[in-house]
């Protein structure tokens, strides 16, 4: 509990210190222009909202939540500003301080109903089992909540073969695919799955992943892609949320204003995304349709 509590200390410094300057470099790139003047809307927060970020900062630490909840978050040095699908995104490599931590929040908790969506641009596929989207989990197994990724070629002939902290979570799933699983509430066994097709990579798509206690859905560019029944709701934790890598928050240290993992005890990046994040969305009901996607 005390290291939790340094964890929430140093985010929560951060947070104070978040109009500080911060060295993001911006570079404009082919793919980030900006959406014709017909495109869907941006995305806005309802009333079913926990946590929309926008990832519209033009630089700094500091990634701001649209929700009535203000879950603001804190980017590694190495998650930059780039271009996106609307206005900025974020961008993550693969290295080590390339990563969004949101301090845990009760109002995260959702476990009977709940979607976590997105716009995502993958630049490649990752190598090892999984590239991270969005997750609440850490590898302490009381704080496994739920996780969001693509499932990687999982090669085994690497020069630093991966942990396999999550071959758990895509199983025998094919490279590519989207996969969401989950602890649930009731009991130990891990729930997972994922989608028919394959994502694309360079081109913006939006994908998105729903729970309502009795059904799992999963949903590319708006359109429902796999369904199946589940009879449990999702584990509560004190997980934070993190986005485009996954972490030990434990190692997470505030050094000169800025959140970073510590390189002295850091794993290397094995699940770090390379491609970039933009509308990142909760909410606390299972939603069907998506107000940012042409499909209804």
């Amino acid at each position: 509990m005390r290291r939790r509590g340094l964890v929430v200390t140093a985010c929560a410094a951060l947070l104070a210190l978040a109009g500080c300057a911060h060295k993001s470099a911006t570079s404009k790139t082919e793919f980030a222009a900006e959406p014709p003047p017909d495109a869907p809307q941006q995305p806005s927060a309802d009333s079913v909202t926990v946590g929309l970020w926008h990832f519209d900062e033009r630089t700094g630490p500091r990634v701001a939540d649209a929700s009535p909840f203000r879950l603001t978050g804190i980017a590694g040095p190495d998650a930059r500003v780039e271009f996106g699908r609307y206005k900025s995104a974020r961008s993550f490599t693969a290295t080590v301080q390339s990563f969004v931590v949101v301090p845990y929040n009760p109002v995260m908790e959702s476990p009977r109903g709940f979607t976590v969506e997105a716009w995502i641009y993958l630049n490649d596929i990752t190598n090892y089992e999984l590239s991270a989207l969005a997750m609440r989990w850490s590898p302490s197994p009381n704080e496994q909540s739920w996780v969001l990724g693509v499932v990687g070629r999982n090669l085994v002939a690497t020069s630093s073969p991966s942990p396999g902290l999550f071959n758990d979570v895509v199983g025998s799933f094919s490279t590519g695919r989207l996969v969401f699983a989950f602890r649930p509430e009731t009991a130990n066994s891990l729930q997972r799955f994922a989608s028919t097709a394959s994502l694309p990579t360079n081109r913006w798509v939006h994908v998105a992943a729903s729970v309502d206690g009795e059904v799992v859905k999963l949903y590319i560019d708006g359109r429902l892609d796999v369904q199946a029944a589940v009879a449990n709701g999702i584990r509560r934790s004190e997980a934070p949320l993190v986005l485009g890598n996954a972490l030990d928050p434990r190692r997470l240290t505030d050094v000169s204003g800025e959140l970073k993992q510590d390189l002295a005890n850091a794993p290397l990046p094995w699940y770090a995304l390379n491609g970039l994040i933009d509308e990142l969305r909760i909410s606390n009901v299972a939603r069907k349709q998506f107000e940012s996607t042409d499909a209804r």
